[in-house]
């Protein structure tokens, strides 16, 4: 269970991170939530889908895995992909609002939270300098909050445009291994071409003044990274990696 507290360098003075990859920290997730800002970013390594929450609302994910629990690029190495999206890259971390400052938590619970003297090796890194400033790491790490806040904030109008225009539709992937396993992926949602080219002038125009007709291209490039998905699948069915 989760234990998100307000950081602060008192109480959490000697509180270190570890850094490194893998499925004891929690890293072997199917899909991770991303935003339109990092959108360029993701398409050059992942799917980009949409799911349903709860709600009904919509949320993009960039998608590592084709069942639950399985990230394709998780291995013994680390994350096997140039691009680390932020909302993995801020674990444990979070950001707490009060009134209308934003504030850093964090899960003291998390697997990665460790309280050693020995910081900097073993891909630790402290939160606080010996005197009680911040880290560098921390430093990063609240620049990721910040885009990440930011990131979802603008996602919400970009959300609704693709609704408005009615260019989100539910797909189903069905995929045969190499050596005959089936595999199906359901429950996400992409951008449908057609609708999208028959969108009038206008409609197009609005939707590049308001920023969102580059995102949209970048969702369906990142469609190709499914092929990557399905090789990693492969190899990792076979036993080779």
């Amino acid at each position: 269970m989760a234990n998100h507290v307000l950081l602060n360098n008192i109480d959490h003075k000697d509180l270190h991170v570890q850094t490194a990859r893998g499925a004891g920290f929690g890293d072997d997730v199917m899909s991770a939530l991303t935003f339109p800002s990092e959108f360029r970013d993701i398409q050059a390594c992942y799917p980009i889908v949409f799911r349903q929450a709860a709600d009904g609302s919509y949320e993009a994910h960039a998608l590592f895995g084709l069942q639950d629990g399985e990230n394709l690029f998780l291995g013994q190495h680390g994350w096997d992909a140039p691009y680390l999206p932020l909302s993995i890259a801020r674990q444990p971390f979070l950001i707490g609002i009060n009134g209308t400052e934003l504030m850093v938590h964090v899960d003291l619970d998390h697997p990665r939270i460790g309280r050693s003297a020995g910081a900097g090796d073993g891909g630790s890194e402290p939160l606080f300098r010996p005197h009680g400033g911040t880290s560098e790491y921390l430093e990063r790490v609240s620049s990721t909050l910040l885009a990440i806040h930011q990131g979802l904030q603008q996602a919400g109008g970009f959300l609704a445009a693709l609704q408005e225009h009615q260019l989100l539709e539910p797909f189903v992937l069905d995929i045969e291994l190499d050596d005959g396993t089936p595999y199906r992926l359901a429950g996400c949602h992409t951008i449908n071409e057609e609708r999208l080219a028959a969108l009038p002038g206008a409609a197009l125009e609005n939707l590049h003044r308001a920023g969102y007709l580059q995102p949209i291209y970048m969702v369906l490039a990142s469609i190709s990274n499914f092929r990557t998905l399905i090789e990693r699948k492969n190899r990792r069915h076979a036993g080779r990696c």
